[in-house]
């Protein structure tokens, strides 16, 4: 790739060597500063399915594609602040594959420990990074592989010597499906908001999100029973995100501010295109491998991982003083900021009691306000005005701005942080104990595209 930034950039394979013959394939961007202290960061696109080239050249990458398929620096890219690892997972998702059936993946539990061997992988080539801060980051169905990762690496760190722990520091979710139960409640919610349905289309779809809620609580409390979920999503994806669907019309999912054109809503043609091209693909190195923008197959796999929890896989990460933010874009009705703010609000931490009392607080950039900011010790509920779905492409800057704070743990301006050691705590037990008795036994929980 011909590029005018003076940093390492590099792409290729790693083999997973857990796995029977998978190999993982990746991008690599040095921060552009060549800053030695710069901390490393990983990028899961969500899907299931999704390749991480989206985010390369149409989000946070250090390129935009242009018409005649040249690239252009983004002036916005994420590598300004850190060094950056974009990654094609779960296997069979963009350029990454096994020729071995039985290294299909199916759930989070395959996902975590794949991501950990790649992790482990890429430490062991580039040394340097093992003792720096590291982050895991992602949009989408990534509510789904942010906090299973991460909560893998927390687990490996517990068991291994200091001198090979990975420096997790903390994660970032934006605009992902975390919790099912709750967020499929959001959606008539968010679009009566939004004027998209009237009262009586919401009053309708909200009477039968009791029976939703409760299948998705029973196949939390039994995720091994494949089709007790399957009908559970299928009940909730026909009522509660159908119903509002059914009056929406052509409303692009990713963007309530556009009409859906395409299969994923976007025009993502010119991707295809550069990465069709044999000299772009020699550079890569993978030779005459198809790529598609999101693998179906993939997805369908996943069917019986969606309905599932994960937000409560976060709880003994904040308590261990790694940082968590959770980001939206407030035009987005697939993984709404609403329905993102309603289990954080709800996550049985310790400082959820404290959480509650913090004001959302205005977000300003350029005396521009791009935002607003909950901040509580380790947590953070970000909302980006005029962005959809995929927030780093709809609002670039503001997107580096919130990264960068994030990175460096700084308050938003025009937002001040609590100290959680200042403010009433209640105990992880207190809190779950009224978390249950809220939403039963959801123990696990679901994302999307």
């Amino acid at each position: 790739m011909a590029n005018g930034l003076a940093a390492e950039q590099t792409a290729g394979y790693f083999r997973l060597n857990r796995t029977h013959e998978a190999y993982m394939f990746y991008f690599y961007f040095e921060n552009r500063a060549a800053d030695s202290e710069a901390p490393l960061v990983v990028w899961m696109t969500g899907g299931p399915g999704c390749s991480s080239e989206l985010a390369v050249f149409y989000e946070n990458g250090p390129y935009t594609i242009t018409k005649d398929l040249s690239l252009k620096t983004n002036p916005y890219g994420w590598d300004q602040t850190a060094n950056m690892i974009y990654v094609d997972q779960p296997i069979g998702t963009g350029f990454s594959y096994s020729e071995d059936e039985r290294d299909r993946v199916f759930d989070e539990r395959v996902v975590g420990l794949d991501m950990l061997d790649f992790l482990l992988e890429f430490l062991e080539a580039r040394p340097q990074y093992q003792d720096r801060d590291f982050y895991v980051t992602g949009e989408s169905y990534a509510g789904h592989y942010v906090p299973a990762v991460s909560h893998r690496i927390y687990s490996y760190n517990k068991n291994v010597a200091p001198e090979k722990q990975i420096n997790l520091k903390g994660l970032a979710i934006g605009n992902g499906l975390t919790n099912p139960a709750i967020q499929y409640g959001a959606y008539a919610d968010y679009a009566l908001l939004n004027k998209i349905i009237g009262q009586a289309t919401h009053s309708a779809i909200k009477s039968v999100y009791p029976v939703c809620k409760i299948g998705l609580e029973l196949c939390n409390a039994a995720p091994g029973v494949p089709l007790l979920c399957s009908l559970a999503l299928t009940f909730c994806q026909s009522t509660q995100f159908g119903g509002v669907m059914a009056v929406a019309g052509d409303m692009n999912v990713y963007d309530i501010r556009k009409p859906c054109v395409g299969a994923l809503c976007y025009d993502f043609s010119r991707l295809d295109k550069y990465l069709a091209q044999p000299d772009v693909r020699d550079k890569l190195g993978v030779g005459d491998r198809e790529w598609t923008e999101c693998n179906f197959d993939v997805n369908a796999d996943f069917l019986s991982d969606w309905p599932l929890n994960y937000d409560t896989s976060l709880i003994p990460l904040l308590e261990s003083d790694i940082r968590v933010t959770i980001y939206a874009g407030v035009e987005d009705f697939i993984c709404n900021w609403l329905g993102n703010k309603r289990w954080v609000d709800l996550l049985p931490w310790s400082g959820n009691a404290a959480w509650k009392l913090q004001p959302e607080q205005s977000w300003t950039l350029n005396d521009t306000v791009v935002g607003s900011a909950r901040q509580l010790g380790n947590l953070n509920f970000i909302k980006i005005n005029g962005a959809g779905h995929m927030v780093p492409m709809d609002q670039p800057a503001a997107a580096l701005d919130m990264f960068t704070r994030f990175l460096r743990n700084e308050t938003f301006p025009g937002s001040a942080a609590a100290d959680a050691s200042r403010l009433p705590l209640v105990t992880t037990k207190e809190l779950d104990v009224q978390y249950r008795s809220v939403f039963a036994p959801l123990r696990r929980a679901m994302p999307s595209a």
